[in-house]
């Protein structure tokens, strides 16, 4: 029972390990084992604004706690490396890992189970930034802001037409590249027909790019009638394998692309429409 000063105290038998605290879609993970006796401290109103421990088991879980800080920060996107130079991109993972190895400097008692843990983690993260930093970094010089933009000609609309990049030539352009199969994808779609409502009759045209395969037709189709996708909806005239996409060097999705009225590149990796940051942009940029 919760008393007038919002406190409350209960008696769990659980299990050692990582454990879980969820508020709806706010969480924390705690790593929890028998013998502590341990004090949080939230540092605001939601789980995912902080929170700092005291007692016994403090040690690991600030460590955790660190760790989970630094994984939703800049340095823990792929893209915070990808777009430097040789030279800055060393120097940043450098400070990366110095940061991490201070966490580890600070927990001299780290339970051995979250150390294992945590090494297996940083050696994905550091082997994916550092396996894939020469061809995303040419990717992203490639499609740097201002170079003029892949073409598509002649990919089929929704309304038994087909729409080419040309056709559009004049306005903004914000391109969702997406399938039906893709829960991520189908996540951003009230925040995109939010974002259309937003901008409706403004300088800009918001096409979805499906990348279904052929066989798919009729799912998407339907889903585009089903779910009443507005924007102008295209479908990729080879999957993966279109030249757009491939110019792109889209291999995964959702992927969302800026372009200008004269089809130059904006942003050829745009954020998600659920990122309020895409509307502040479009709000700078005059649209």
């Amino acid at each position: 029972m919760v008393d007038s000063n919002g406190m409350f105290s209960d008696t769990l038998k659980i299990t050692d390990g990582v454990h879980a605290i969820a508020n709806g879609n706010d969480r924390i993970t705690l790593y929890l084992k028998n013998g502590y006796d341990l004090n949080l401290e939230f540092k605001g109103e939601k789980f995912s604004d902080g929170i700092s421990f005291t007692g016994n088991g403090a040690e690991t879980n600030n460590f955790m706690e660190n760790k989970r800080s630094f994984y939703m920060g800049d340095l823990a996107n792929p893209k915070t490396y990808f777009k430097l130079d040789k030279e800055a991109y060393e120097a940043k993972v450098v400070e990366a890992k110095s940061i991490l190895k201070g966490y580890k400097d600070n927990a001299i008692n780290l339970d051995s189970i979250i150390y294992k843990m945590d090494i297996r983690n940083d050696e994905m993260f550091f082997g994916y930034i550092e396996s894939n930093y020469e061809k995303m970094h040419e990717n992203i010089v490639r499609f740097a802001k201002g170079n003029r933009s892949p073409i598509f000609i002649n990919y089929e609309n929704s309304n038994g037409g087909t729409t080419s990049l040309s056709d559009l030539k004049g306005k903004y352009v914000y391109i969702d590249v997406w399938a039906t199969w893709c829960a991520p994808c189908k996540a951003e779609i009230p925040h995109l027909k939010a974002l259309e409502k937003d901008f409706h009759d403004k300088n800009i045209e918001f096409v979805s790019i499906s990348v279904d395969k052929p066989e798919a037709h009729e799912n998407w189709s339907q889903m585009v009638n089903n779910e009443g996708l507005s924007g102008i909806q295209l479908l990729a005239d080879n999957n993966f394998e279109s030249a757009f996409i491939m110019e792109y060097a889209i291999n995964s999705i959702p992927r969302f692309i800026l372009l200008d009225p004269e089809g130059n590149i904006v942003d050829a990796d745009a954020d998600r429409p659920s990122n309020p940051n895409l509307k502040a942009l479009f709000i700078e940029l005059g649209i």
